[in-house]
């Protein structure tokens, strides 16, 4: 075994790994060749496990420390086991696929019994098969990236997992390998085909997606490269990107599932039936087309990336962008330099992390709530019930971004919570319904109970032999009562007939709730509203959950006493008392302010394996930023309370917390004074406070502002003349007269203005002290200008 994965990493350009179990032996056989192959920009990656704490935290440390340029992420068993053996080669000639038993051991690779399977393709079918189920799980939700960080907290498991052990592992014990995974995109998938009865719309633009072109057209004159579309689920964003596609010659559309692609190149090919249009992915590989709709796990890989020319294509649309801060993502779009490039989603929000508003410059062109949509009548309006659910959630153990699902399912496979909810069900259900599970087996569990009381029901998840085609046929024609699914519709696929929605699972993610709730809200003949029956226990975000179904979302929350959300006209909310009283007890009980910041600082640093900075920590963590300054009075004080500096640090930012203070609260109505300390900060730690003119101030000033679009908002002096084209004098009388006059009658005096000549009274700064005060100064300041103009676009 040893030999023949010599042989092909010595030759491959793509390696990928795939082992339940990691030993340093292991590492240590394959190290040399896999440095070499590093060193000539071979693209490896490699996904172990933590499965009864087996992987040796020495291996991931050598591998971090040996080979810092390659992926490698950990899964979390959470104790379900997990047993793959896999590694594959993309060669030049030929693809190199081997599966089997042998884990990263030197005994699995040289003199243990092991049976491993080795095909050699040309046609490269099996291998692109094989990474495709690959990266489904390598970017799963139950990986975290590894580094120092999260190899730490491994190890801290492994050790107390092993110090408890009172005796030799049971080496039996490792079951038959049982991998999930989830819906990943595969050619068995089944692509729903449109009915007849399904009313496909007319090649012309509906009135919100003639709003959103109108404001994209507008974007484009503007000058900007890069916009962000938010439009309710049901409103057709993939119409809108098709129209919007009819100017621009080459297109690539980019999803992360089969069904997305599927649809949306239908979509496109009826409103630009003379266009030639390729689906790219695992089993398809239609490039020579005039618009290729390709998957990220595809797409991202070296091989078909660096196939296509930067400029290659003139429109490239994202679709469900809010997951474009993913790598997979990020390596394309930062591949190519298209003419332009459209975001398109539902929900962009920050709550579960990763913020995008960066990757489309700034720009959100146009956002159409659902809400709204529901005012204006395009979605259907919905009736709400809030049904109390007596489960103790407090008993079950967190696991950072779930429930424990052995715990879950020890409450929810009984036939009392099963009795409950059919009962629910039947009381408020109208014709055709979704039920939205929690797992697999909890789905199958309630399938069975259904059934038993005389309904008409179907079962879809990863592992379902029920077509989705034909369940949903079924649905459609009220051959069906109900469809119980995991995580199977929450994007990508539209139901237009649905009438009622039912959530039996803890809301764990606002994005995933936002998404499923719109699979109920499309308009459809003779459906008056859509019917959603959700039962809410004390699990975490079930109070503020219901912060989706506000008009104004921003006011509700932790922020306010409000219990129960103002909801859209047209719309009906029925809670029950009990509910109340529990949000209430929620309110009181659910971490402060201070301890989510904190929570999120520490699961971030976890995800980056360092300090993030205050802009990262603003754009990746699933915590408020604008509370950093409230509750802590500056992000320094922040990373002070969360132990996170070092004493050199810890005592800079004691030292300067009154100049520090007021870079984070001084008041900003336009972007000048921040611009103004970034034209000094270039100066470097050691020079940054000193002195400047606002004539050197100008170029900087200048350039920074118009670097791009979204910045010029408040580029015109009080003539209101366009200073657009740069001249030294008028920008340096711009900078005299606006930014930092306000600044100095500062309650601590910290700016002074003499002339045009601007710098601060920090004293002597020691030398030990200068690298930690620029950088705190600079991270405060970057923040709050990228802050600064996202809030100007939200107002446009």
């Amino acid at each position: 075994m040893l030999d023949e994965l010599v042989y092909s990493i010595d030759r491959a350009k793509e390696i990928y790994i795939l082992t339940a179990f990691t030993m340093r032996t292991g590492i240590e056989k394959l190290l040399p060749e896999l440095i070499q192959a590093s060193e000539r920009g071979a693209d490896i990656k490699i996904l172990t496990g933590d499965y009864l704490c087996i992987t040796q935290p020495a291996a991931l440390r050598k591998i971090l420390t040996e080979l810092p340029e390659i992926e490698i992420r950990l899964w979390l068993s959470k104790g379900r086991s997990f047993h793959p053996k896999a590694y594959l080669f993309g060669l030049e000639q030929e693809d190199h696929v081997i599966v089997g038993s042998s884990n990263l051991s030197a005994s699995a690779l040289t003199h243990g019994v092991e049976w491993n399977l080795s095909s050699r393709s040309e046609d490269g079918n099996l291998f692109d098969e094989s990474v495709m189920q690959f990266m489904s799980l390598f970017y799963n939700d139950q990986t975290v990236p590894l580094n120092m960080e999260t190899v730490d907290l491994y190890e801290k498991r492994y050790e107390r997992f092993h110090e408890n052990s009172n005796t030799a592992r049971d080496w039996t014990e490792i079951e038959e390998v049982e991998v999930m995974y989830g819906d990943s995109e595969n050619k068995d998938l089944i692509v729903i085909e449109p009915q007849e009865t399904y009313k496909l719309p007319t090649p012309s633009p509906r009135p919100a997606q003639e709003m959103a072109l109108s404001k994209l057209e507008e974007t484009k004159v503007l000058g900007y490269e890069k916009a962000l579309v938010v439009m309710a689920t049901g409103l057709g964003k993939t119409y809108l990107a098709a129209f919007f596609a009819k100017s621009f010659s080459r297109v690539l559309f980019i999803a992360h599932r089969i069904e997305i692609l599927e649809q949306a190149k239908k979509s496109f090919n009826h409103v630009m039936p003379d266009r030639s249009l390729g689906i790219l992915n695992g089993s398809l590989k239609e490039k020579e087309t005039e618009c290729v709709f390709a998957s990220v796990s595809t797409l991202s890989l070296k091989k078909h990336l660096e196939s296509f020319d930067p400029d290659h294509f003139d429109l490239i649309v994202v679709d469900e962008f809010h997951h474009a801060a993913a790598k997979s993502y990020l390596k394309i779009i930062e591949h190519f330099n298209p003419s332009f490039m459209l975001g398109i989603t539902a929900t962009p929000d920050r709550h579960d992390g990763k913020d995008v508003f960066a990757l489309c410059d700034g720009n959100e062109a146009f956002r159409l709530n659902f809400w709204e949509a529901i005012q204006q009548k395009w979605l259907a309006p919905f009736h709400y019930y809030g049904i109390y659910d007596e489960t103790d959630y407090s008993q079950i153990r967190w696991l950072g971004n779930q429930y424990d699902e052995e715990q879950l399912l020890q409450l929810q496979l009984r036939e009392e919570m099963a009795e409950k909810i059919f009962h629910a069900w039947e009381k408020h259900k109208q014709t055709r319904t979704i039920g939205f599970c929690s797992s697999i087996r909890q789905a199958e569990y309630l399938g069975s109970y259904f059934k038993q009381m005389g309904m008409r029901v179907a079962v879809l998840h990863s592992r379902s032999v029920v077509s989705r085609g034909s369940a949903i046929e079924q649905l459609h024609n009220e051959e069906l009562d109900i469809i119980f699914t995991v995580d199977l519709f929450n994007e990508g696929v539209d139901i237009p007939p649905v009438d009622t929605l039912l959530f039996v699972r803890p809301t764990e993610s606002l994005t995933v709730f936002t998404q499923q709730l719109g699979r109920g809200l499309r308009l459809f003949d003779n459906k008056e509203h859509c019917t959603v029956i959700d039962l809410i226990g004390n699990y975490r975000n079930a109070d503020i959950k219901l912060k989706v179904l506000d008009r104004d979302p921003e006011k509700y929350g932790e922020k306010t006493k409000k219990v129960e959300p103002f909801i859209p006209d047209l719309c009906e909310l029925n809670l029950d008392t009990r509910l109340i009283d529990l949000f209430k007890e929620m309110r009181k009980q659910r971490l402060n302010a201070k301890e989510r910041l904190l929570h999120e600082l520490s699961e971030l640093t976890l995800e980056l394996g360092r300090r993030p900075s205050y802009l990262e920590f603003h754009r990746l963590s699933g915590g408020d930023s604008s509370n950093v300054k409230r509750e802590f009075g500056s992000y320094p004080a922040f990373l002070i309370e969360s132990n996170s500096l070092s004493q050199n640090e810890n005592v800079v930012a004691d030292n300067y917390r009154l100049w520090l203070e007021e870079v984070e609260k001084t008041i900003m109505t336009k972007s000048y004074k921040m611009v103004l300390l970034l034209a000094m900060m270039e100066r470097g730690e050691s020079e940054w406070f000193k002195p400047i003119t606002a004539t050197d101030a100008a170029f900087f000033f200048h350039d920074y502002v118009t670097a791009k679009r979204y910045r010029l908002v408040d580029f015109s002096d009080k003539q209101g003349k366009d200073l657009i084209e740069y001249n030294q004098k008028k920008i340096a009388n711009l900078i005299k007269n606006m930014p930092m006059d306000k600044w100095a009658g500062s309650s601590i005096g910290i700016a002074m203005k003499d002339g045009d000549t601007f710098w601060f009274e920090l004293g002597e700064v020691k030398e030990e002290h200068k690298r930690s005060l620029y950088e705190f100064t600079k991270e405060i300041c970057e923040y709050r200008v990228e802050n600064y103009f996202e809030r100007k676009s939200e107002s446009r």
